[in-house]
């Protein structure tokens, strides 16, 4: 245990220890040790985890004949029921592409997307500051990768163009909004670069901007009409769709690759059919939610511009808003003078985030007022 506790000493030292907290949630309110805080870090984007006539409505169309809650098995053996099939045809249908397939996280689907689709013969390149579930799958891939700066396409039009013909297919794998800048990828340049180049195939997470963008709440894709460009197009329902699980929409072939080649698919136990059941219930209306889609936006262009004024650093076009800071230590004392204010904030540092960039990554709702913002800006 000596080694152990080291490692634990060592990471306190630097200030970077971690720890699960005990809260108890209230809407989008937050008690924490006997103090009540608004929520100003979570990813509930649209505010319908705690929507209660969502959640009425929900259970009312059941009477008391809920879905099942186990699955008891992967889908491959006993653990398929008719609301998966269900929720897929309904995104596939959506997005308007061929084929979607249904995974239990985010981390689940970019775990085993790649190793999934590629070979030792393949290539992936992958934006700088893609999520660490995708650099994890990119190392399960066993295949060759290089990260190429962040959202700089000209670096990756070079490395596209030194490896044509030595690798059998390629993978180009970014997020669409990033997590911990809010930034956007340019989607329209990667899909250009795509087409340019043979073999090459386009990846794009869609976490942070499924439900928040696009006419129908369908992510950066669908705001920028390309989502029949993109060969991969992930997003999750943990996030804005306020349930849990992941999607992919793709074509028929590659969805038949997966089924038969995914590990983190084949080998889980599938969702819950009464958790698929409620994020059908959540993705059907979607398209609903275009005033509390409207209402972020202007609450996140407010808190942007008040933060810029501060850091003189705002890479964010999006509710995701970095308060960069630099230092682990400057940043812990900001993140507990805010919690003192009766704000729930909270301090990313490396390794999530690059060295000296340690930050407080503000996450905005649609369920917070204007006047709240306003009084949080006010604090900082």
């Amino acid at each position: 245990m000596k080694v152990f506790k080291q490692q634990l000493e060592q990471l306190g030292a630097q200030n970077q220890y971690r720890s699960i907290p005990d809260l108890i949630h209230q809407g989008r309110y937050i008690t924490r040790e006997n103090c009540k805080m608004l929520n100003m870090s979570s990813n509930d984007y649209l505010g319908l985890a705690s929507d209660e006539n969502l959640r009425r409505s929900f259970l009312q169309q059941y009477g008391g004949n809920f879905p099942s809650f186990t699955s008891s098995s992967s889908r491959l053996l006993t653990g398929n029921f008719p609301i998966y099939t269900d929720l897929e045809e309904l995104v596939a249908q959506r997005f308007q592409r061929e084929s979607a397939l249904l995974f239990n996280s985010g981390y689940h689907a970019n775990l085993g997307i790649l190793p999934a689709l590629t070979t030792t013969k393949s290539l992936i390149l992958a934006d700088k500051f893609v999520h660490a579930s995708m650099i994890d799958g990119i190392r399960l891939s066993r295949c060759a990768f290089f990260r190429y700066r962040h959202n700089d396409y000209e670096h990756l039009k070079n490395l596209l163009e030194k490896n044509v013909g030595k690798f059998d297919r390629t993978f180009i794998v970014t997020e669409s909004v990033f997590s911990m800048d809010g930034d956007v990828a340019d989607l329209k340049q990667l899909v250009q670069l795509k087409k340019q180049f043979p073999n090459t195939y386009l990846y794009v997470d869609e976490a942070h901007a499924i439900g928040v963008y696009g006419q129908n709440g369908l992510g950066i894709a669908e705001r920028d009409n390309l989502i029949a460009e993109i060969d991969l197009l992930v997003g999750t329902f943990g996030k804005a769709l306020a349930s849990v699980g992941a999607y992919a929409v793709c074509n028929q072939v590659l969805k038949e690759c997966l089924i038969n080649q995914m590990r983190p698919l084949i080998f889980s136990t599938a969702l819950p059919p009464f958790n698929v059941a409620w994020t059908y219930f959540i993705f059907e209306r979607l398209p609903q939610f275009s005033k509390e889609r409207s209402h972020l936006e202007q609450l996140s262009a407010f808190l942007r511009r008040e933060v810029a004024h501060r850091t003189q650093i705002m890479p964010s076009q999006t509710c995701i808003v970095p308060y960069i800071l630099g230092g682990n230590e400057a940043t812990l004392a900001k993140a507990e003078y805010l919690q003192r204010q009766g704000y729930y904030c909270l301090p990313i540092r490396p390794s999530t985030v690059p060295k000296n960039t340690s930050r407080i990554r503000l996450s905005l709702t649609a369920d917070m007022t204007t006047d709240e913002v306003r009084q949080f800006a006010a604090c900082l």
